[in-house]
């Protein structure tokens, strides 16, 4: 379909397409990275690693059930207040500490560490070793491994060997009463002492008690002797209810010289504001170093285009001011284009049509003297334009 000489034709079905394409893509893109998002937040949410009540591979939700199925009561505590309260009247029990997130101050570790006639440290701090087992150091990580038992404790031997993948300790010179399991050299995956009465047990293996590998090996075997030697276990994983929430103020927490500080600095702010500052008085006209005249700015510009050889921008700039002022004298708008005026120039001039274009628009001097002629030709035409139009 023509209209006006314009070409309408519908936007075929290829077409629109790939104008959609893009946006279609930008939103399929959008789309997956929420659903990915969704998953990762889901999977960090839902998985706690050696959490009692966790069923997925990094939890211990089996090693607690087949306890509850051998007669041991399992009590899961995630702040210290129900932990104690666990103890009240429980007689000989286990604890079980494991800190996953460090929340605890040194009172509330003391504490903790205090309870319990049996006392299993899962993966423990250097604080805790400092409370419980001083003699004892960290050894860093542990590879993968399957080392045997190596000694007389009764649960390792039951166990004969374990999957050893974890942190490892070391036995100090000094150490007394102090039984290492499962080595790798002179270093152990699972460490027992005597703690005044107490029985404190330090596992570095702490990924054999989860889900994904209590099954394998002697890992069981081990736990189940570590942790169900009394009636009553208490799964104790600090969680955010034990932290310490501050009242202090800013000013009691911050260092004694701070407050004279600011207030030193805001008093040489002020006072440098002072002297400094704006003073408000009266107006003051101040005259005017130069006045330049039009036809001096006119001039420096004509030498600067000279000095560059710049024919062409200075034609032009003569061009523009023709244009304008033909098409004032012809009536035209000031939106008119130069089509229309080079139409109302030649009209008015007598002249052909495509020799005031070239004059107008197309023609380019290549020297200096051809530029001063196309300049009178300009300047000829406007005279001419503004005789015929406004005859004296």
């Amino acid at each position: 379909m023509t209209a006006t000489g314009t070409q309408v034709s519908t936007p075929t079905i290829g077409a629109s397409l790939k104008r959609w394409m893009y946006w279609g893509g930008a939103a399929a893109v959008i789309v997956l990275i929420v659903l990915a998002s969704a998953l990762v937040r889901g999977s960090s949410t839902e998985q706690e690693y050696f959490s009692a009540t966790d069923a997925s591979p990094v939890g211990t939700r089996a090693l607690v059930e087949v306890l509850r199925q051998q007669g041991v009561e399992v009590t899961v505590t995630t702040d210290l207040e129900a932990t104690e309260n666990a103890f009240d009247g429980a007689g000989d029990a286990t604890l079980i500490f494991y800190e996953r997130d460090v929340v605890l101050d040194d009172d509330q570790r003391e504490r903790a560490l205090a309870l319990g006639a049996d006392l299993v440290l899962v993966d423990p701090s250097f604080d805790d070793l400092d409370l419980v087992a001083p003699d004892i150091g960290l050894a860093g990580a542990v590879p993968a491994g399957t080392p045997g038992a190596g000694c007389d404790l009764r649960a390792a031997e039951q166990a004969e060997t374990i999957s050893a993948e974890g942190s490892g300790f070391r036995i100090l010179d000094g150490a007394e009463g102090a039984t290492g399991c499962f080595a790798d050299g002179e270093v152990y995956s699972v460490v027992q002492l005597d703690d005044d009465g107490t029985t404190v047990t330090l596992v570095g293996a702490d990924a054999a008690l989860t889900n994904e590998h209590i099954g394998e090996l002697g890992n069981a075997a081990l736990a189940l002797g570590l942790l169900g030697t009394n009636e009553t276990l208490v799964w104790y994983i600090p969680g955010p209810d034990d932290l310490v929430t501050s009242t202090a103020t800013l000013g009691e927490l911050s260092p004694p010289w701070v407050l004279p500080v600011i207030g030193i600095i805001g008093f040489s702010f002020l006072a440098a504001a002072f002297w400094r500052g704006r003073r408000f008085g009266p107006l003051i006209v101040e005259n005017l170093p130069v006045t330049v005249r039009a036809s001096e700015t006119m001039l420096g510009r004509a030498r600067l285009y000279a000095s560059i050889s710049a024919r062409l921008r200075a034609l032009d700039s003569l061009r523009i001011g023709t244009i304008s002022r033909i098409g004032e004298l012809c009536g035209l708008p000031r939106a008119a284009t130069v089509e229309e005026v080079v139409v109302a120039a030649a009209a008015a001039s007598g002249r052909q049509g495509r020799d005031v274009r070239q004059l107008l628009l197309e023609t380019i001097p290549q020297t200096d003297s051809e530029l001063v002629a196309l300049s009178d030709d300009l300047l000829e035409l406007e005279r001419t334009v503004a005789h015929n139009l406004r005859p004296s």
